[in-house]
């Protein structure tokens, strides 16, 4: 039986062939070719030719020896006015790019010897204006705008978050670990955050970044109404990301005071501590005063890692922190879910060593509209949100503190005097029902809700196991 050669392979030839429009001998061929398709061997490449040549999208000229292959001319053929993508991306999964983007790859695509080391541009940040520098168009924004929108848009901050949250901690959690070379799989960390089931044949560190995922979303989730674009809020952010992934324990949650490289880069950040500090806050500052949530988190998505503020984990910063304005805002957040990993390795470097963000641009739409498209399909099946549970949420957690924190093994009693003093009588019934089901259903997935310490949950769980156990005696 013959084998069906991808179609991209031929693609791939003749793209090769038209950027040489004087033409190419097959040995300057295979050289170009010996990148993208390793195992082709000259016959085979011989057979791909000739079958180019019967469709004419290339022909010969010179014979022998002096033979080269050259781009058919163009309107000879009606295949080779159709765009067709670079040589860079044919071969592998990408978003769809622009012109702009297209010429990012392909310069942040070449040898590193051909690339010019550069340095951090403090200018690249001082001078974007909030509300009159735009790295999203106008169009773009309000494109987003439309299909960001949920049922939650007029609900307090984080609504839309939490009632999808389960989904979400999977979904992002798996997403941006898999950006950074994790290989767990999305069903192996739903079984680690729902049942903190540890995949077989993984490193602790994999493990140890999912779990860092989950806690630092579940605080942006659950803090959306106190949560900005502060200096408390992501230096919180960091050492609950990187907790127990860093070298030295001490950097979690600080910024740098040393020199970092960027592997396979040419840029070089900011070395002094200083700067890493004003330029930080400034950052932070600019972001904060920037009126549009979506400009907002590209812009954290974009800058943050260019600065490199922490000695390591500024990428999944900053990737989390993009998220802190979609959940402050009820719209629909971004989970980085089936995003090309090389797609997005290309656009921040397009960042980091040309200050051009259209690449990143192009990733970032794509994988917007992408999780819009996950996450509002699902909504259209879910429930509207319980009033009740939104006007009572900083009680309901209050109570759950209340009874945890004071390792009652009886707590009917503690949430009966709690709702006597707090509730008006009118719900007291339906929020006592509330608080007792809270508390019943607590568990270590979901203690950060309550914004509770794993510890005080134990420790609480542990009296009212053995209380449970004389009881039974």
């Amino acid at each position: 039986m013959s084998q069906v050669v991808p179609v991209e392979e031929y693609d791939l030839i003749a793209r090769v062939i038209t950027e040489h429009p004087e033409g190419m001998r097959i040995s300057a061929l295979e050289k170009s070719l010996s990148f993208h398709l390793p195992d082709i061997n000259r016959r085979t490449l011989q057979r791909r030719l000739q079958r180019l040549l019967e469709e004419g999208r290339i022909v010969t000229q010179g014979e022998s020896i002096s033979l080269v292959y050259k781009p058919a001319p163009a309107g000879i053929t009606a295949q080779l006015t159709a765009p067709k993508p670079s040589i860079a991306a044919v071969m592998e999964l990408y978003v769809p790019v622009s012109p702009e983007g297209r010429i990012i790859r392909d310069l942040v695509r070449q040898p590193l010897m051909h690339r010019k080391p550069v340095g951090y541009q403090r200018a690249f940040l001082e001078e974007y204006e909030p509300g009159v520098t735009f790295y999203l168009p106008a169009s773009l924004r309000a494109g987003f705008h439309e299909m960001g929108r949920t049922p939650a848009d007029k609900h307090p901050a984080g609504t839309y978050a939490r009632e999808i949250l389960n989904r979400l901690l999977i979904d992002l959690s798996w997403a941006s670990s898999r950006l950074e070379g994790n290989t767990y799989n999305r069903l192996d960390t739903q079984n680690l955050i729902e049942f903190g089931q540890v995949a077989a044949g993984k490193d602790i560190q994999e493990t140890q970044m999912i779990l860092n995922h989950k806690a630092a979303i579940e605080l942006l989730v659950e803090s959306a109404d106190q949560v900005g674009f502060n200096s408390f809020t992501f230096l919180n952010l960091h050492a609950i990301l990187s907790e127990n992934l860093l070298p030295d324990d001490n950097a979690s949650g600080r910024l740098r005071r040393r020199p970092v490289d960027i592997s396979g880069s040419v840029y070089h950040p900011p070395a002094m501590p200083q700067v890493v500090e004003d330029c930080f806050h400034l950052l932070l500052q600019k972001a904060e005063a920037i009126p549009d949530p979506f400009e907002q988190a590209f812009f954290v998505m974009m800058q943050l890692p260019y600065l490199q503020p922490f000695e390591d984990v500024n990428k999944r910063v900053s990737r989390l922190g993009a998220n802190l304005p979609l959940i402050r805002n009820n719209l629909c957040p971004l989970s980085f879910v089936d995003v090309p990993v090389q797609a997005y390795v290309d656009g921040i470097l397009g960042v980091y060593e040309f200050n051009q963000v259209d690449l990143l641009r192009d990733v970032f739409t794509w994988a917007y509209e992408r999780s819009c498209q996950r996450y509002l399909a699902i909504t259209q099946t879910m429930a509207d949100p319980d009033p009740l549970h939104i006007r009572y949420r900083e009680a309901l957690i209050q109570v759950v503190q209340t009874v945890v924190r004071g390792g009652k093994n009886e707590f009917l009693e503690d949430v009966r005097q709690f709702v006597d003093q707090n509730i008006p009588e009118d719900d007291r019934d339906v929020f006592n029902k509330m608080a007792l089901d809270a508390l019943r259903n607590l568990h270590e997935g979901n203690v950060a809700r309550y914004r509770l310490k794993l510890s005080e949950f134990q420790a609480w769980k542990l009296k009212r196991d053995r209380h449970d156990l004389l009881t039974k005696e």
